[in-house]
């Protein structure tokens, strides 16, 4: 598949973890997508990324294509920051994966009460978790057919993997 179709795009990766943001990056870099990663620590910058604020005031009109979105988050937690995304119209179309090491069936039922696209355990094996992103951003950013981009005022976009 052309590296083009995402080549104005970008993906939000909200992880206060380095070492799972580094492997993330990592699994993502395989299909060249990693350069196209934003990477935030926090559930409040990834608010800040998508609204625009502070160190991100600059950012271009577009959204990301795809979120990646820590459950467990200082400041902010993932859940609140789905929570506000798909309560937003002009963010509630983008895509959200949830990366959690919680296999707890109420944070499963209400990320997905809230919109969440998919949820995916973290998994502890180093070569299961490249495996599980990589194969997110292979079908978020090169396979998934989004919808026409408006800016920020795009349509919803849904979609499955199995993994």
């Amino acid at each position: 598949m052309p590296n083009n179709i995402i080549s104005m795009k970008s993906i939000l990766l909200a992880e206060d973890d380095p070492q799972d943001a580094e492997l993330a990056l990592a699994a993502l870099e395989g299909h060249h997508l990693a350069g196209k990663v934003a990477v935030v620590g926090d559930g409040e910058k990834a608010l800040d990324y998508l609204y625009r604020r502070g160190e991100f005031s600059t950012l271009g009109p577009d959204n990301p294509i795809l979120v990646l979105l820590d459950l467990k988050m200082p400041k902010i937690g993932g859940l609140e920051v789905l929570k506000t995304m798909k309560s937003d119209p002009e963010l509630r179309t983008i895509p959200v994966v949830m990366l959690s090491s919680s296999m707890e069936t109420p944070d499963l039922a209400e990320c997905y009460k809230q919109g969440v696209n998919a949820y995916v355990v973290k998994p502890v094996d180093f070569s299961d978790f490249m495996y599980a992103v990589k194969h997110l951003g292979i079908f978020w950013a090169m396979v998934n057919k989004p919808p026409p981009s408006a800016g920020r005022h795009s349509t919803e976009t849904k979609g499955a993997l199995n993994l």
